[in-house]
């Protein structure tokens, strides 16, 4: 089984060429993050790629304010299939892997959610480009149960696992309840953020801290089952990108706003871990 690592460029504060060795140095395959949209920037970072033969999974966010990640308000699904279109025609020129994209609004109904997500499927065919969607608060897939209506309905849309949304929203290691539909998201996903969640927050302070075991083990279980799933559909590779972030993720000292952890630390860790189970367990 060939397992692929990606480094999130969210939360580095070094540069572009810092980032990459870091992610080489630690045996990461390549990194995860939006494609520069100034042509310069653009260049300088293909180059980065080339140089390090590192791979890409370019990182798309539909109907945003430059710079956030939440979709703004009022948007309708023709807003996003338009704002994906413009995400996947920028990336292009980098030659990602694939796509990982935050896409939709927690705010649609169902038929809007439906309309949304049943174009992704023609969107991969016309730009010949895989598109992996990803389960995240603020977008419609940000419950276990919106993420079963729409997989229901549209079995072809691949699946961005990243299960620490799910237990936030529920407040609760939500899966371990609902084994249905953690086969369901098992049988379409296609890639994996490995962060840890629990039922406050999408992000425990430490994911080797005795006190979040439980909340470890359960992600570990979920991740278990995509990567069964994965290996039994064939897959030739498996990627997963550790994705323990800031802006709010990381939990920070009151007063001093002094961090609890390091995240490259962290992501490392993690990304490690679960590398050397994923060898261990599924060859």
């Amino acid at each position: 089984m060939n397992v692929l690592l990606f480094k999130t460029l969210w939360g580095h504060d070094g540069s572009l060429a810092e980032a990459m060795d870091l992610a080489i140095e630690s045996g990461f395959s390549g990194v995860e993050t939006p494609y520069p949209a100034n042509k310069q920037l653009q260049e300088e970072f293909t180059s980065l790629l080339s140089s390090r033969e590192l791979k890409f999974i370019a990182e798309i966010s539909t109907a945003t304010d430059v710079g956030l990640y939440v979709p703004m308000v009022g948007k309708s699904a023709a807003d996003h299939v338009n704002s994906l279109r413009k995400g996947i025609e920028n990336c292009l020129p980098g030659n990602p892997l694939f796509i990982n994209s935050m896409a939709g609004s927690d705010a649609w109904e169902l038929p809007e959610a439906l309309q949304f997500y049943g174009s992704i499927p023609a969107l991969e065919k016309e730009y010949n480009i895989a598109i992996s969607v990803e389960t995240h608060r603020g977008r419609y897939l940000n419950s276990p149960w919106a993420t079963r209506r729409i997989l229901q309905e549209i079995p072809e849309l691949k699946l961005t696992c990243d299960f620490s949304h799910f237990c936030v929203v529920s407040e609760r290691l939500i899966l371990d309840e609902e084994p249905e539909i953690l086969e369901l998201c098992a049988r379409q996903a296609y890639h994996v953020q490995t962060r840890v969640g629990y039922d406050q927050g999408p992000q425990v302070p430490d994911p080797r801290a005795p006190e979040h075991a439980e909340d470890l083990a359960a992600h570990e279980r979920w991740w278990d089952k995509v990567w069964r799933s994965q290996k039994e559909r064939g897959f030739d590779r498996i990627t997963l990108t550790p994705e323990f972030g800031p802006d709010g993720y990381l939990h920070r000292e009151p007063f001093t706003g002094k961090p609890v952890g390091n995240l490259w630390e962290i992501n490392q860790w993690i990304g490690l871990r679960q590398r050397e189970r994923l060898l261990r367990n599924m060859n």
